[in-house]
């Protein structure tokens, strides 16, 4: 079968966020999709298989990480979605089942890809004993984002601090369910962004996940009621970075991006 390996959120190789893509005619075993995406070793890596026609979704997607399954992942969809488009397997929206609902996937003409997503709930939490120890910064703001990404949403004062974190990821694994988001506020006007954010993922097997999609429907919704803007652009990563615009519109957040195909071969297993 064939599997690729797809730079997510931006439009050249070697940047964004790489996930492993297999399209398959229905589901193997759970051990069988663990093991290949622990061999794969990406921060996700994708799976899907067309349903009948005439359902609420076309395919069926799910997510794994080197260790686990996943409720939600925003760079493996646009990743999969990008497959089926540039391949031929589908053409304009394709429907995704999946663990949170089902996700649209919208090939725009210019190349982006605009998926919809369910908004993240945010409660304002009290700052857990030792975050700002663990993370090594001084932190304005913690949100829970509810659920399906099951992150503590942190705020820290500006976008040198999001930029320089070198967190303790053994004392930030148990933080939270899946991760923590740092954010900030864009330090400059017109930098082509309005906020910035690093993931930090160590409970599900990732220290660092370059450019989640997942994370931005909470960081829309956040920074969306602070610019007073529907529409935003995220800027997300340490070493690499790729840029996520978000369009909120109530309890569904849109998230648009590009992709690249980088890598593609025959998986023998």
């Amino acid at each position: 079968m064939r599997i690729r390996i797809v730079d997510a959120f931006t439009d050249r190789p070697f940047s964004g966020n790489p996930a492993g893509v297999l399209l398959l005619d229905s589901f193997p075993e759970d051990a069988w999709l663990q093991s290949v995406a622990a061999e794969v070793n990406l921060s996700e890596t994708a799976f899907a298989h067309p349903l009948p026609a005439g359902g609420e979704a076309d395919w069926a997607l799910r997510w794994f990480t080197p260790t686990t399954e996943v409720d939600m992942c925003g760079h493996a969809t646009l990743a999969t979605a990008h497959v089926l488009h540039t391949t031929g397997a589908a053409t304009g929206t394709v429907r995704f089942a999946a663990r949170c609902g089902v996700l649209g996937a919208t090939a725009e003409a210019d190349g982006t890809i605009t998926m919809d997503f369910p908004t993240s709930p945010l409660t304002p939490v009290a700052v857990p004993d030792g975050l700002e120890k663990a993370l090594g910064a001084e932190v304005v703001a913690v949100h829970d984002t509810g659920a399906h990404i099951g992150d503590l949403l942190v705020e820290l004062r500006d976008e040198t601090a999001v930029r320089s974190l070198a967190p303790d990821f053994a004392a930030l694994k148990t933080m939270s369910s899946r991760g923590t988001i740092a954010t900030a506020a864009a330090e400059h006007p017109g930098s082509g962004y309005d906020f910035v954010s690093r993931g930090f993922f160590p409970a599900v097997g990732i220290d660092e996940d370059p450019v989640t999609g997942s994370a931005h429907t909470a960081l829309a919704p956040y920074w969306s009621a602070r610019f007073g803007r529907d529409e935003l652009t995220g800027l997300q990563g340490g070493a690499r970075t790729g840029l996520v615009r978000t369009r909120l519109r109530g309890d569904r957040t849109l998230l648009g991006g590009r992709a690249v195909t980088v890598v593609e071969g025959e998986l023998h297993a």
